[in-house]
């Protein structure tokens, strides 16, 4: 199944010009244009396809370009162990981040109820984010 570069960017819910940059960026081929039937067209595989989603949803995990890249050299050399230490690092990234919305959260929380005992003064919201 050959894809046009619209037809891949479309299978895989982005735009051409998302695909053109991961192409920059090393993270998806820029195949040669096909010889046969429209000249000068580049034609894209189901890996390609299969390439472009990991790289979507890396990137969902949390992770870099630089990290995504890493993450397709390692699968290629079949390096699984530094894959599961990359893997550790980004969920303890994760966890330090829900900890710091979960603490925002709770302020927030905090002054919403301040804010919701009176319409006389200042607003302690505003008040709290002036700080």
């Amino acid at each position: 199944m050959a894809m046009t570069i619209s037809e891949l960017a479309r299978s895989a819910a982005v735009g051409v010009e998302t695909v053109r940059f991961y192409q920059r960026k090393g993270l998806l081929d820029d195949p040669r244009p096909a010889r046969s039937g429209r000249e000068g067209r580049r034609h894209y595989g189901p890996d390609d396809l299969r390439r472009l989603r990991f790289v979507r949803s890396a990137q969902g995990a949390g992770f870099t370009l630089s990290e995504i890249a890493e993450l397709l050299a390692l699968d290629a050399g079949h390096d699984r162990p530094r894959a599961r230490q990359m893997a550790k690092a980004r969920l303890e990234a994760i966890d330090q981040e829900i900890a710091r919305l979960e603490t925002a959260r709770q302020s927030l929380r905090k002054l919403a109820r301040e804010c919701a005992k009176g319409d006389a003064g200042p607003c302690p919201i505003i008040a709290a984010f002036e700080n």
